[in-house]
Order: C-alpha cells, then structure tokens, then sequence
C-alpha cells in the first residue's frame, strides 16, 4: 500500500503545494489536485513538479466535458514531462453541478465521454493519428462546413507513451468500466466495511473483459487522518463534506453522492442531509450525517484504533491510501501511516 494526500484547494494553493516537499521527505507517494470550480488543477501540479522530486502529482479530478480529448492529453504529457514522468491522470466524469451549473456544458453521455477520452488520449500518448469519430466529435460533417483539418499526431513526444488513467466513479456502470478500461480507480466517499456489497459486483463484472496488459486495477481511498484520544471530536471534522457532498453536490434525484449513501444503508440520513443543505441549513446537514459514516469514512481517533482501519482499507483492496492530515505536524502523521504500511 501506498499513501497519498488530496491537497486543500479551497485556499491559497501557494501554501499547500510549499508543504508538499516535507511531506515528500516524510514518505508520501503521490499527491492529488482537485479542481472542481476552484483553481484549475494543471497549473497547481505544475507548480508542484517544480517543488518536488519524487512524489507522483495527479488531478482528481480533471472532467471530461470541459476540455477536449486532445487537450486533456495533451495536459498530462506536458505534466509528465515537466515532472519527469511523475503524472497521473484523474478523470471524472463529474456530475451535472459543476459541468452544467459551472462551465454550462449539458451533462450527457458520461460514459461514453469519459470511455472516449480514455481511448483518445492513450492514442495521442503513443503518438497516433487521431481522428475523431464519436461523441467528443464536432457535430457537424465535413460536408456541412464541420471539419477543415486534417488528422494530425502529437507534434512533440512524450515522456511515457501510458501515462497512469485514474476514473473517479461511483455508480455501477461507471465503476465496471473503470475496472475494464482504467489503469486505477479514486471512488470518493469509500467505506471499506460497505464497498464490496455497493461495488463487488461491477469491479467483477468490468475485471472480467480488462485487457492484461493493464495489470492489477489500483484503488486510491481514505479520508480524514489524525491521532487522538477525542476521537468523535477528531470525526466531526468531515461532517461538513460529507454533508457537502451527499447534500449539495446536485439536484434532488440527481446526486450520485446521494445516492451512494442510500446503497450503503443510509437512505434516511441522506434523505436529511439533502433537505437540510438545499435550503441552506449546511449545520443541520453536518449533524445529520450519521456517526456511523464518519467513523467509516476517516481515520481518527487513538493511535491503535487508527492502524485498524488503515487495515480496514487495505484489506477492502484499497492500494493508495489517500489521506487528508488534521493536526499540527501533518509530516509527522504521513511518516508514522507510512511506518505501518511499508
């Protein structure tokens, strides 16, 4: 098992990419930048290929409505290469909040788009003709004035012709094609003791057509980390997100987050949570979030019960455990995790 970190994007990314590089030192393996309607995640990674020297730098996650297939590829080989060969794609299809409420782009066809973009960008990395002949293509044939150019290559060459392709999925469509097609999976909101009756069945179905050239699928989970004898103080830290996500993160019956907390036995409480949030109530929502969930979803608490679930996740098949550090030494608290799992 590996470690990694969702850096803080919600601040000044200056100061959360500038920790980055004793957090290296204390043994982390990968750090990943979220956007959503945020900074764009490429330039932070980019600023943090500069700062760092070892840790692999991913986006999670980068969707697949707002940027080309092309230039989503063409982003990662620019960060492969500036990094020496450090990136990792995270993709996501996201969902109708940010891809409709923020860059105004109709949310349809998710799976195809995001099978599509894999495809694409694996072509544009082995430095092949790309033509577009799909979803992400322009609407209009060339007879009708939608196409003047010609099929090009990438004009300059990779560092790596397969950059790692991490999906972020949820539903079970979603997750078998991540196990058929992606080289590693970033499900967000990820309780080990629930995964297997929410998603076993997908990760068996897509497993089952996954190229073997592909290797194992690598799982990437975790939550909040910290080290306490408070440990219902220590897990009341991601009330907030949870609430945030399972609440707010879509429209009613339109909320993949939402939904995932029904299939793992939480139908009323999310219910709650998503009454409480649309009107505005977000400290109603945080309360309402089941004691249950928070627990599940993070590591906190006394510095045995926390090796316990690092365990938890390990032997639910998660492979990179990805952790959010609260307490004042987060250095210090990668480097006693990666102590346990190395």
């Amino acid at each position: 098992m590996e470690i990694s970190l969702q850096l803080d994007h919600r601040g000044d990314p200056r100061a959360a990419c500038d920790q980055v590089p004793d957090l290296e030192a204390a043994g982390l393996d990968a750090v990943w930048v979220a956007e959503a309607w945020g900074f764009d995640s490429a330039t932070v990674m980019g600023y943090l290929a500069a700062r760092t020297e070892r840790v692999a730098i991913g986006s999670a996650i980068v969707n697949v409505y707002s940027r080309t297939p092309a230039l989503i590829a063409q982003t990662a080989a620019g960060l492969d290469a500036l990094s020496g060969g450090r990136a990792l794609l995270g993709l996501g299809a996201s969902g109708p909040q940010v891809v409709e409420g923020w860059h105004g782009r109709q949310y349809d066809k998710p799976l195809g788009r995001t099978r599509e973009t894999v495809e694409i960008c694996r072509r544009v990395w082995r430095r092949e003709v790309v033509e577009h002949h799909g979803i992400t293509d322009m609407p209009l044939p060339p007879e009708k004035g939608g196409r003047h150019g010609k099929p090009l290559k990438m004009l300059t060459r990779p560092v790596r012709p397969r950059i790692p392709v991490f999906l972020a999925a949820l539903g079970p469509a979603n997750v078998a094609m991540t196990a058929e097609i992606a080289d590693g999976w970033l499900p967000h909101l990820f309780l080990p003791e629930k995964a297997h009756r929410v998603w076993g069945e997908p990760l068996a179905r897509g497993t089952a057509k996954r190229d073997p050239s592909l290797g194992p699928l690598r799982t990437v989970a975790g939550g909040i980390l910290a080290i306490g004898d408070d440990a219902a103080r220590l897990r009341d830290k991601a009330r907030p997100q949870i609430a945030l996500y399972v609440g707010g993160m879509g429209a009613r019956g339109k909320n993949f987050y939402n939904d995932l907390a029904v299939a793992y036995g939480y139908g009323k409480a999310a219910a709650e949570i998503q009454d409480h949030y649309l009107a505005g109530r977000l400290r109603d929502a945080a309360a309402a979030v089941p004691d249950e969930f928070c627990e599940l979803a993070t590591l906190c608490g006394p510095a045995g019960y926390v090796r316990e679930r690092v365990e938890a996740f390990r032997e639910a098949g998660v492979t990179m455990l990805n952790v959010t550090p609260a307490g004042p030494d987060p250095a210090r608290l990668v480097e006693t995790v990666k102590n346990w799992i190395s």
